[in-house]
């Protein structure tokens, strides 16, 4: 009896150390899963760090070229303004008067297909 109380202390004490065994390995891979994930999200960080920066700069790069090419439109704008505003200068007055033979020197005609018949009655 003492040989089987020995026997079943011996395979309480395996046991024992078994299932210690199990719960470190346990515990190790939940330390390598937290630390995958750490250097998961640490490189998720770093690409998200990266991609934000080359936005930044061909964003930048762009609104630069859009301003330069705002400002360049916006004096091509005035150019042909002042130049518009020259050229009603000089045939302002060369318009008004032919625009005033037109509307004073009216000569009535009949319409060709008018009938004379018709417009007595």
């Amino acid at each position: 009896m003492a040989q089987n109380n020995q026997g079943i202390q011996h395979l309480l004490q395996a046991e024992k150390k078994a299932s210690e065994k199990v719960a470190e390995a346990r515990k190790r891979k939940q330390r390598r899963l937290k630390q995958a994930k750490e250097e998961a999200q640490a490189e998720i960080e770093r690409i998200h760090k990266e991609k934000d920066a080359n936005f930044r700069a061909v964003e930048s790069a762009t609104l630069g070229d859009k301003d330069k090419m705002a400002a360049q439109i916006d004096l091509e704008t005035r150019r042909k303004l002042h130049e518009m505003d020259i050229l009603v200068g000089n045939n302002k007055e060369g318009v008004v008067q032919q625009l005033l033979s037109l509307v004073y020197n009216i000569k009535p005609e009949m319409h060709p297909n008018a009938r004379p018949e018709k417009l007595g009655a």
